[in-house]
């Protein structure tokens, strides 16, 4: 026996008799100091937990109950009780500021300082404390908001304190912060241009600044969506957001026929460029949907963009739509959502009473086959569809 093997003979005979493998020291301390650092960070969490819980349930809404809030929800921001603990102490200091009714004359106590700021603003001395805690308070949450995009209790927080401020402060200084936060909420998408927080909160935003200015905002959002999409085409949030302006930007422009049809085109040709570039995209296919949708008389929950609309003109767009998607198997055959887009033009086509039927249900027998191989785990659903659309 060589000594390598002697050696190894002995290092298995001592793991055997300890029944653990051999560890360095070294690592051993570092992994127990590891867990009592630990141990000692949970302790410490829940010892503010009790703290602040202990404080609120004895209407305790004092400055430092507030600080103790932003140290909690700083260590996890998705404690939703304490934002509702934290709005609580806000709101107690609000209402503590409307009750006061101090003005900005007559009163030695209070700062000269304060009452110049309070003037130059245009605001009364509640109002100016109101908006210096709100915007405080905003400032608190963006580093949150940097390091949690995503957490919606961060962003329902934002809106709680501009809807405060929009009740208690004058519209100019409200309409102020409303601009902010849209320029923050592009700021935060251009971080994550899919953030449907994000995008859900940037629809709140605008719906707001259009009731305070009294002026639509479609077109440049509208504007928005298409630059948005061009730097991601897979931007689900986007193209429904783009979906929702369409319609509202036909009315707000009093647009005749032929423009509609213009506006239908150039989307059609948009999404088709999308597909075309990645037809393995589910977001894109929704969107193609739902232009297919607004063509559909049956659909009484969707804007038809084309008005007048007669069978004749579905008909020309579902063909156009059939020779196109058609196009797209070429490379692509492995794409289930290609073949869902093409039975479902069928369909559409097929209702409006167009043409011979028996080719193109033919084709339909085949695609439904394709489907059922590539996607076999949903085999019932496409049963379930073969059974609906007789064939």
């Amino acid at each position: 026996m060589t000594r390598r093997e002697k050696r190894k003979e002995v290092r298995l005979t001592f793991e055997k008799q300890h029944g653990i493998p051999r560890v360095s020291a070294t690592a051993v301390d570092r992994s127990e100091q590891a867990k009592e650092k630990e141990r000692k960070q949970i302790e410490q969490y829940k010892a503010l937990e009790r703290n602040v819980s202990d404080r609120v349930k004895s209407k305790d809404y004092s400055g430092s109950t507030l600080q103790a809030t932003s140290n909690l929800l700083t260590q996890n921001p998705e404690y939703y009780t304490i934002w509702n603990y934290r709005r609580l102490i806000l709101q107690d200091a609000v209402h503590r500021e409307v009750a006061s009714g101090h003005d900005a004359t007559g009163k030695e106590q209070i700062d000269e300082k304060d009452i110049a700021a309070a003037e130059k603003a245009g605001l009364t001395l509640p109002q100016q404390e109101i908006s210096l805690l709100v915007n405080e308070d905003l400032q608190f949450l963006i580093p949150l908001l940097k390091q949690f995009p995503k957490c919606y209790w961060i962003w329902n927080h934002r809106s709680w304190l501009l809807a405060t401020a929009t009740k208690h402060l004058p519209a100019k200084s409200t309409v102020k912060l409303w601009q902010a936060e849209l320029g923050l909420v592009s700021k935060m998408l251009a971080l994550d241009s899919r953030n449907f927080h994000g995008w859900g909160y940037r629809r709140e935003v605008v719906q707001e600044l259009e009731r305070l200015s009294g002026s639509s905002m479609a077109e440049k959002e509208f504007e928005y969506t298409t630059k948005m999409i061009n730097s991601n085409l897979s931007n689900f949030s986007a193209w429904h957001y783009r979906s929702q302006l369409i319609p509202r930007l036909l009315e707000e422009r009093e647009v005749g026929s032929e423009d509609r049809k213009k506006m239908l085109d150039t989307e059609f040709e948009l999404i088709t460029r999308a597909l075309y570039t990645d037809p393995y995209d589910q977001s894109l296919w929704f969107y193609h949907q739902y232009l297919l949708s607004t063509l559909d008389p049956g659909n009484s929950q969707s804007t038809s963009l084309l008005h007048p609309v007669t069978n004749a003109d579905r008909a020309q767009y579902l063909q156009q739509e059939l020779d196109s998607i058609r196009e797209m198997l070429d490379g692509a055959e492995d794409c289930k959502y290609i073949y869902q887009a093409l039975l479902e033009c069928s369909l559409r086509y097929l209702e409006v009473g167009s043409g011979n039927r028996s080719p193109l249900e033919n084709e339909m027998k085949d695609w439904l086959v394709e489907l059922k191989k590539i996607d076999p785990l949903r085999a019932g659903r496409w049963r379930d569809l073969e059974a609906k659309m007789k064939l």
